[in-house]
């Protein structure tokens, strides 16, 4: 049994998700299964910024002081792993902005299928992108609506503010389409409204449904005791019903303001984890205690307390599938045309193609996007940090001769 200390923030110390694991970590994967990627996301998230993982000491070239950096361990799941990341990635995403408005839709599966998606995420995610995407491409290709090829980014959530699973993709979609000649841009006939929503929601739920059962038939699905049931062929085709019966959940919000407002949306939602490092308030006596936005009181902040156990494995819900690629892109932004087709709409709505920026190191890169100076010394804050050593991971210091490892 770990002797680690419990902490929160009223003990003066930041309060992590690796805290959590460290303390309670090994107990729960001796008492539960774990997939290797769960397994290996809460090796990575204890090990981050560690001397596990190595990294290097810089000092100070003004005040002299020496401040040791350890390395992150980048896993996707990581609350501490995703800034640079984020960065990156929108930047990449603002050489693709068209001046034309943007408009965000969100799918969402019933609660029914959540027990089916723990056994095959991979599936029924996958599914999820496959039936909104096809959802917006059929709207958006209707003349009666636009007649053209829509811009969409999706970014897959598994999650609510409970950790509950909610299974969910959020679309930016383009408010307007490239013509199937691509000689012109057609805008949409209203700023304010993309398609209706009620009929999306049909659409969807058809299109999802009818590729759900494909999957089963073509038995690529498995079953635990919670879903035993839904082997029976009479029994899945009972569950498909059930879930045709009922209302299906598309929202679309108003369009965004601005170009900037783009980014500022795809920068807080698609590096995302299930829950952030702020949001964590105690951890004490084999509880979690965490913030949360409350709807039933306005987004109101409320505090949630769970057993140590419980809060692992609600955290672990949502680790994807290794290589589950929960960005994605379609129309004029799919990977195989966007370079072709982004060109056709910029020189048809008269934007000039955006100018590729210079290679540049990470901490440049940094102050330019962020205005942080990640290089800058923390003690005097005048100085610049340089790097005098490098501080090997403990398991290959292992590997060392004798006489060359580190004291």
């Amino acid at each position: 049994m770990c002797t680690r200390p419990e902490v929160g923030h009223e003990a003066g110390h930041p309060l992590e998700v690796a805290t959590i694991f460290h303390a309670h970590g090994e107990a729960y994967r001796q008492r539960h299964r774990l997939s290797g990627g769960q397994l290996r996301v809460m090796r990575d998230i204890e090990a981050c910024r560690t001397a596990l993982l190595g990294g290097h000491m810089a000092q100070c070239d003004q005040c002299g002081a020496q401040v040791v950096r350890y390395h992150s361990c980048r896993n996707r799941h990581c609350p501490k792993c995703q800034t640079l990341a984020k960065v990156k990635w929108v930047e990449v995403r603002q050489q693709e902005l068209l001046p034309v408005p943007y408009f965000h839709c969100v799918f969402t599966l019933p609660h029914r299928l959540n027990a089916l998606a723990q056994v095959n995420p991979r599936q029924l995610y996958g599914l999820l992108f496959q039936s909104a995407s096809e959802t917006l491409q059929t709207f958006g290709r209707d003349s009666r609506w636009l007649g053209g090829e829509l811009g969409i980014t999706m970014v897959l959530h598994t999650w609510n503010q409970v950790l509950e699973h909610h299974i969910h993709v959020h679309c930016v979609v383009t408010g307007g389409a490239l013509a199937p000649e691509q000689d012109r841009w057609i805008a949409t006939q209203r700023r304010d409204f993309l398609f209706p929503v009620k009929a999306l929601s049909q659409v969807f739920r058809s299109k999802y449904l009818d590729a759900l059962a494909r999957t089963y038939h073509q038995g690529e699905l498995q079953f635990t005791d919670t879903t035993q049931s839904l082997r029976d062929p009479e029994g899945f085709q009972r569950f498909l019903h059930a879930l045709f019966s009922q209302d299906w959940v598309v929202y679309a919000k108003a369009p965004f303001g601005s170009a900037h407002h783009v980014l500022r949306y795809l920068g807080r939602y698609t590096h995302r984890v299930a829950i952030s490092n702020d949001r964590l308030v105690a951890l004490h006596n084999g509880q979690v205690s965490f913030q949360w936005r409350n709807a039933h009181r306005g987004n109101a902040r409320d505090i949630m307390t769970l057993e140590a156990d419980e809060f692992i494995r609600r955290f672990l819900l949502h680790v994807l599938p290794r290589g589950f690629m929960r960005i994605r892109h379609y129309g004029v932004l799919g990977n195989r045309c966007r370079t072709a087709q982004l060109a056709a709409c910029r020189a048809l709505l008269g934007q000039p193609e955006p100018v590729p920026h210079p290679s540049e190191s990470v901490a440049v890169m940094m102050h330019r996007l962020t205005g942080k100076d990640i290089d800058r010394c923390p003690h005097c804050s005048k100085g610049h940090l340089e790097v005098i050593m490098t501080i090997y991971p403990l398991w290959q210091i292992d590997l060392l001769p004798q006489e060359t490892r580190p004291p």
